[in-house]
């Protein structure tokens, strides 16, 4: 028999019905892999028959003609010239092209912080083990005040040694917007280069790389663009491009092509792939800004609104603080949990309590640890397909089953 919690679980928003997700899952974890709506898995769908029905006329004859426009899309999306811009399966594939590229030897610096992303530093430890140069860690302070706490962990941290720093964007775990532009400035002040992981920053905030102006910029695609899984760009501006190869070398470095940049000729093939997700890129941004009468100004400002209310209600529920100003928040936020949920040891990949959250009441909410001391919190994303009701349903899940949560660990 259902938990009358669980019988009342919230309706969808009409939204909803544009996406795949499984019916009665109350899906509050966007940032992790995003969703992609039906209309776009369609044309996805065609595009691969398409591919197989002629392999040689679509991905030789007919390559730049479906990937040009969509490049062009996510350039004007991005704020920034078609020719800075390439694509790349992921984020992580982005960091990995420009660390492999950054030419360290022995006695450099690279500098990341304690907010990165783990995969990404895991990139950043490989090259550093590597060339034999030094990983540095900023530590930004979570819970934090304000976002000049960012700022000076990053800039306590540069030495005359510091040759290139990692920033995130928008941090994975704690949900943060870093203030970009001013690390950038400071950074690049003291003769150090920034890449950037956007991995969440597009569609989830206005972008101009142009005026940004680091080193290198990354972002998915797949998470707020809502674009199918594989796609994402790099961006590097243009006096970073000479030196710049992907992480996978292929026919690029010595087939030119007409009206085609060295940059753009090394990333456009990386090997036989299936391209479709880096075709609907351009599709899927005109999609989604058609879904409200203002765009994707709309869009971002009613997830990030919902995200702020959600936010609000869940801490005053719970009884618990906000660990960051809103002015920090975009289309996600990171909450403490109780202390009742505090003190518990990780119970393997994925901790016990978010597994029972979907298996038992149908909330998929991810579980994180962060801190020092650590503590643990849970990350809600709020996307156009989200409604306010369903993060009370999750509020009165929290409130009235940890006890059941607790006793079967």
């Amino acid at each position: 028999m259902r938990t009358r919690i669980e019988s009342g679980r919230p309706a969808p928003s009409p939204f909803r019905r544009y996406w795949p997700l499984a019916p009665g899952i109350v899906f509050l974890n966007h940032g992790s892999f995003g969703s992609c709506p039906t209309p776009i898995l369609k044309l996805q769908t065609e595009l691969r028959r398409r591919l197989e029905a002629e392999p040689v006329q679509f991905l030789w004859r007919r390559y730049e003609e479906r990937l040009e426009p969509s490049r062009v899309a996510v350039a004007r999306f991005a704020g920034a010239r078609p020719r800075d811009v390439v694509f790349t399966a992921n984020a992580t594939t982005g960091v990995n092209a420009v660390l492999r590229s950054a030419g360290l030897r022995r006695g450099d610096e690279l500098l990341t912080t304690n907010q990165d992303y783990n995969a990404c530093h895991n990139a950043l430890a490989e090259i550093a083990r590597r060339s034999g140069a030094r990983l540095v860690v900023a530590n930004v302070p979570f819970p934090l005040r304000n976002a000049e706490e960012v700022i000076e962990a990053v800039m306590r941290a540069v030495t005359p040694r510091t040759r290139l720093a990692l920033v995130d964007h928008v941090s994975s775990n704690s949900a943060l917007i870093f203030p970009v532009a001013r690390i950038v400035r400071e950074l690049e002040a003291r003769g150090v280069d920034t890449l950037v992981d956007g991995a969440h920053a597009p569609g989830m905030m206005a972008l101009n790389l142009t005026k940004l102006s680091p080193a290198y910029y990354t972002g998915n695609l797949h998470k707020w663009v809502c674009a199918p899984k594989g796609v994402a760009f790099l961006w590097a501006r243009e006096d970073k491009q000479t030196d710049l190869q992907p992480a996978v070398v292929s026919h690029g470095n010595n087939r030119r092509r007409a009206g085609y940049t060295p940059f753009q000729d090394r990333f456009d093939w990386a090997g036989t792939l299936d391209p479709t997700p880096w075709f609907c890129a351009g599709p899927v941004l005109r999609w989604m800004e058609e879904l409200l009468p203002g765009g994707w100004r709309e869009l971002r400002r009613r997830n990030h609104e919902l995200t702020v209310k959600a936010r609000k209600l869940l801490c005053a529920r719970l009884q618990v603080e906000p660990p960051c100003p809103e002015s920090m928040l975009g289309s996600m936020a990171t909450i403490p949990l109780p202390e009742r949920f505090q003190g518990v040891p990780p119970s393997g990949k994925i901790d016990a309590e978010q597994l029972r959250l979907y298996d038992e009441f149908g909330i998929e909410v991810p579980f994180l640890r962060a801190g020092v001391p650590e503590r643990r919190y849970f990350r809600i994303s709020a996307q156009i397909y989200n409604t306010l009701a369903e993060y009370d349903y999750l509020a009165k899940v929290l409130e009235n089953v940890r006890a059941k949560l607790r006793a079967r660990r």
